[in-house]
This record gives C-alpha cells, structure tokens and sequence, in this order.
C-alpha cells in the first residue's frame, strides 16, 4: 500500500479530533498474549471473570477478527488543565480520575471511529472493524507497535509528545498497511510510578497485581474491599491517577483539546458529604454521559463511605451514620466501618497512607520529580 493512502488516513484522523495516528501489524506474531495469559493464570485479575472468559479473543488481534491485517491505532488527549494529586489533599471531598471528570469518552470516540472506519473503506477498500477498550482487545500494546508511545513500568501507555492522558481506539481492516516503528521503552531508571502508589500494587516493573490497584478496587471489584486496603484509599472514589500524575513524561503533556473532556465543575472535587446524600435518582443526574455511571450508585458510594472513613473529619460523622442501615449491604457495611473509623480514639492521620512521606504534599513531591528529571 503506498504512503500516500496512510498519509490521507492520518489528515482524516486528525481532522476528526485525533490527536495521534500510526500503524501497526495485526497479524504478526506478539509477546502480549502470553503476558495475558500468565497474568490470568496467577490471578492477579481479581474478580474480572471477563478476563478469563475472553482470554483466547484478547490474545491477539486475529483472536477478534481472523481477517484482520493492519491496525490503525488512534489516540485522542485528555491531559488535564492541573495536577490530579493536588485533590488528594482535600480530605472533606472525593478524588475523581481525570478520565471520568468529563463526558465519557466511549461513545464520543467510537462515534469518531467509525467516520474514520467509513471514510478509510472508501479510501483503500477491504474490510474494516472499529474497537474502543470495551472489546475484548489489547489496545496498549498495539500503540506501541503503531509508534503512539511505549507500556510503562506501570503498564499503562506512555507518550513523549503527550504524557500518560491518552484515550486509544483502534480500526482493524483486511487490508495490508506499511507499519509504523515501534516506540522503545523510555522509561529507564526511573521507578516514580512504582514508589506513590499508595497500596504497592506493583510486584515488579511492567507487573500489576490488579487486586491492590486502587482504580480497580474502586471500580472494578463489586463487594465489600478488604479493610486492610481501605486507608490506603484516602479520598480516592473513582479510580487513581498517582502513578500516571508522577511520570515525568508528563512536562510534554497537553491540556484536551476536546472540550467535552473537560473537568465538569461538579465533578473536579465533590463534596463527601453531598455524594453520600445520592440516591438513585440523583445519581443518574449527576453522573449523565459520565463513566461513573456505569459502576452505580451503590458502589460509588460505598467509595464515598471509605473515603469519609479516612478524611478525619468529625463533621462527615453524621453522613455515615445516616447510611448504617442502607439497604445495599455494601453501603451498610462501609457506614459502619466510616463510623467506627471517625469515633475511634486515635488522632486522625498526617496524610494519607502510602509511598508519600507522612505531612508531605503529594503535589510537591510530584513537582521534585519534574525539577530534578525523574531519574530519566
């Protein structure tokens, strides 16, 4: 295929709001699956059964379609107008992850996705099918194929134009394209991301145990959290953004251009004791076109509850003892816990649990990283 048809794809893409464009091999052979694979075999995937179930599908890009040939790997910015970790210091409110602050991301990229899909068909023929990352493929490891950046020592994408706030989505087509070059791995000394998290949820560089992950313990994991976890939640009520915030990569990050990932002033840094009000109703409301939604309003405030539980704040008593006997067991229990947590003898804490030294500002340590390089 000649470069002028990629040429054309990429001024396509960007005309539709990507902000990068490359390409990859679908069909080679790749390492991913198999990292996949062990990490389901050790467990280290929770409680995500879907894992397990669509092992074979995600292990490689032909797992989803068998025709598949080329991937055109997109990745639209969402980098933030501030620093995440600076929320983490207002203890009476919850910390949102930067991606769920907007509108969600889901439905504005696939809509985008197929125009591209549509208009490349017509372009150089064959067969196309569009994925975003509610299918079943490892989209990660097929940017960096494509050039889009490299998997970090936190697993998650890293662009040196763009920082960590990429969204990606991809278009399969049958059609044989001329790859990209693979990005390298430029993390080199640099452990940043290891060291904040906050619950040690990596057992090693490029391993993640999903278990302790904060987003996924937030998110992902339905029932009650293992207590032993849930100081080192702190305020965080929808998923973590520590490990991507530290990277130093970040100094070329990029405020979205997309307006509709833009923080939505109700969400940037929301009351506890508001959220803890929310009933099912008014959680819809707030939470519309939002990627919170999807979690419901038990586990959301649930979340709410723990983060009360950690705040120290003798006002945010009356909200847990409002919900003690919420009819969702989930929220009963984490009231409880929030209770017993803000009446219990022992001073409230300096900071949050973690890799932060107790009374240092994780929006300093975050601004040491950058003067001093981050070890890259």
């Amino acid at each position: 295929m000649r470069r002028s048809a990629q040429a054309d794809i990429r001024a396509r893409a960007a005309g539709l709001g990507f902000d990068v464009c490359g390409f990859a091999s679908a069909a080679d052979p790749w390492p991913a699956g198999a990292r996949l694979e062990a990490f389901v075999a050790e467990g280290l995937h929770g409680t995500m059964g879907w894992m397990a179930e669509t092992l074979e599908r995600r292990a490689h890009p032909t797992g989803m379609w068998p025709q598949a040939r080329s991937a055109i790997v997109l990745g639209m910015n969402y980098g933030p107008g501030g620093d995440p970790l600076a929320a983490l210091a207002e203890r009476s409110h919850g910390a949102i992850s930067v991606y769920a602050q907007g509108l969600d991301y889901h439905e504005l990229i696939k809509g985008r996705l197929k125009q591209l899909a549509s208009w490349s068909k017509a372009r150089i023929g064959g067969q196309v099918k569009v994925f975003v990352d509610t299918a079943p493929l490892m989209e990660k490891p097929l940017a960096q194929r494509a050039g889009l950046g490299w998997q970090g020592k936190h697993t998650n994408l890293v662009s040196r134009e763009l920082g960590s706030w990429l969204f990606l989505g991809a278009v399969l087509t049958s059609v044989a394209l001329e790859p990209d070059a693979a990005e390298e791995d430029r993390c080199g000394s640099c452990r940043a991301c290891l060291d904040i998290c906050p619950t040690g949820a990596f057992p090693a560089p490029y391993r993640l145990d999903a278990r302790r992950c904060i987003s996924y313990l937030t998110i992902e994991h339905e029932g009650p959290v293992d207590e032993a976890l849930r100081p080192a939640l702190g305020n965080r009520i929808y998923g973590c953004d520590d490990c991507l915030a530290v990277c130093p990569w970040n100094k070329f990050a990029q405020v979205a251009r997309e307006s509709a990932f833009h923080a939505r002033e109700a969400l940037k840094s929301p009351s506890l004791a508001d959220l803890a009000t929310l009933d099912e109703a008014a959680f819809r409301q707030l939470f519309r076109r939002n990627p919170v939604l999807r979690i419901g309003r038990d586990r959301l405030v649930r979340n709410v509850l723990y983060a009360i539980g950690n705040s120290g704040d003798p006002a945010l008593l009356a909200s847990a003892r409002r919900l003690l006997d919420d009819p969702a067991g989930v929220v009963a229990d984490a009231a409880r816990w929030a209770v017993s947590r803000l009446t219990s003898r022992r001073p409230p804490p300096g900071g949050y649990p973690g890799r932060t030294a107790p009374g240092s500002s994780p929006l300093g340590e975050v601004a040491r990283r950058r003067r001093d390089g981050g070890g890259l």
